[in-house]
């Protein structure tokens, strides 16, 4: 048999006829094997290794990108079939849909394996073959090892860190102009793909078309991202990859399994601080700009309308028409009420007003991101000067004495609403009184009307006529 099993391989299959000189001879073996007795064996190898044997490795896939290897004390995850010499089946983390989650070098694994996971890079796939005396030993592992058995390790490494690790930043596109950094306490608009070590998605903002808005610096978002998203431009896509310990732990969350490293790929839209005012840059300024535009006065402008990333709004040159409104009368956001004082006509300026002076955190569905800073090209076309504040109506020069009977036409010592507008826009007519310019001429009046008609019955008597300078301290839009 000595002879026989020589040069044979695992898995081979022999049927060895041995002579009774080289078995056992005239004796036998009393009540099993007569005396001079041919044997024949029918021999299947199962395993063989020498007390000489190393651990063998065999890397069938190596990815071409390997920015690191396993090192001792690291923590890894991995993926493995572990087999016999002969191919046999004992244990398998695909069967179970989970990793076999370890440090290594440390004594946590067999010594045949710390040394097999030594010097693997993520995505790589060997195959590691332990001999006995490295792996389970003579008593193999009571269950279903037997002992003195030969293991076979198809591993695929999927993830690896150590303990000591932060967090690692790859800039993959960052903007020339890069005015401002973000900072601690900043709030941030950001799209992300977010995958593991492997490349496994696990969630993407883009699927979700919608940017991932938080604070930075604040522990809103886990710690490796709260890190991660610290000075960084408008506009910068980069890479941050997280350890488990400033990620989602040993626990995982969701789709992300316990212990993972995760990669996240960021482009930030934009970002501001609570505390932001609007910015104003002047681009062109006439030389001669002495009427500045002020609360009250009526404008028309161009704008174009965008977003930090320079996304476009709207514009009104795509309208072909300008935008007009009354300054600080709320008919824009309160940014842009802002951004319009002080302008000459033919003035250019950009404009930009963070969400708080904008639209808010709700944004205008289908038009506006919620969050978003805007950025506004405006270029000031028409000022038409306001009245004082609090005036929806001035005379241009004296106030008649008997302003009362002249507007009561019929002498019934009431004024109605009809005989009250009539009058007004003969004033208005005759360039003797101005209105506050753009507003809808029956709602001033009406306005205006109302705040004289003190008892509501729809009617101005002589008591209750006053004029603006009258008022005992009576916050009205009177005449």
């Amino acid at each position: 048999m000595d002879q026989a099993l020589v040069g044979m391989c695992v898995n081979e299959r022999r049927f060895v006829k041995i002579p009774p000189k080289l078995a056992y001879g005239s004796e036998g073996v009393p009540g099993v094997i007569p005396p001079n007795a041919v044997l024949h064996f029918d021999v299947l190898l199962i395993d063989l290794w020498n007390s000489e044997d190393e651990v063998q490795i065999q890397t069938y896939f190596k990815p071409e990108k390997c920015p690191r290897t396993v090192q001792v004390s690291d923590f890894v995850r991995y993926h493995y079939n572990g087999t016999f010499l002969d191919g046999t089946l004992f244990d398998s983390s695909h069967n179970r849909m989970r990793t076999y989650d370890t440090y290594v070098g440390i004594g946590w694994l067999i010594p045949g394996m710390d040394q097999g996971l030594l010097g693997m890079c993520v995505g790589e796939k060997r195959i590691i073959t332990i001999p006995p005396f490295l792996a389970y030993g003579e008593d193999g592992d009571g269950k279903e090892i037997p002992g003195q058995a030969s293991l076979v390790f198809d591993v695929v490494l999927l993830d690896l860190h150590n303990p000591k690790d932060g967090i690692a930043i790859e800039n993959q596109l960052v903007p020339e102009s890069c005015e401002r950094r973000s900072q601690t306490g900043d709030f941030l608009r950001y799209h992300y793909n977010g995958t593991l070590l492997d490349g496994t998605l696990f969630d993407s903002s883009y699927s979700r078309n919608r940017t991932y808005d938080t604070y930075v610096g604040k522990g809103y978002v886990i710690a490796g991202m709260d890190e991660g998203l610290l000075g960084v431009c408008t506009g910068e896509k980069r890479r941050i990859i997280i350890p488990p310990h400033l990620g989602y732990g040993e626990e995982g969350r969701g789709k992300i399994p316990g212990s993972a490293v995760l990669v996240f790929d960021i482009h930030v839209v934009d970002f501001h601080n609570p505390s932001d005012s609007v910015s104003i840059t002047v681009h062109y300024k006439p030389s001669n700009c002495t009427v500045l535009s002020k609360k009250g006065d009526y404008l028309k402008y161009h704008y174009n309308a965008s977003l930090l990333d320079g996304t476009l709004l709207d514009s009104t040159h795509s309208l072909g028409k300008t935008y007009n409104i009354v300054l600080g009368s709320g008919q824009v956001v309160l940014g842009m009420d802002m951004g319009l004082q002080d302008m000459c006509v033919g003035e250019r300026r950009t404009v930009v007003i963070p969400p708080h002076l904008g639209y808010g955190e709700d944004g205008v569905e289908g038009e506006v991101p919620g969050s978003a800073v805007l950025v506004f090209d405006i270029e000031l076309l028409e000022l038409v000067s306001g009245l004082p504040e609090g005036y929806m109506f001035v005379w241009n020069g004296e106030v008649s004495p008997n302003l009362f009977e002249e507007i009561d036409q019929n002498h019934d010592g009431e004024v109605l609403l009809e005989e009250f507008s009539e009058y007004i826009q003969t004033q208005v007519d005759t360039g003797k009184g101005k209105l506050a310019p753009g507003f809808d001429f029956e709602k001033i009046v009406k306005n205006m009307f109302t705040n004289q008609d003190r008892d509501g019955n729809g009617k101005v008597t002589a008591e209750e006529f006053k004029l603006k300078d009258q008022e005992a301290r009576e916050e009205h839009d009177e005449l």
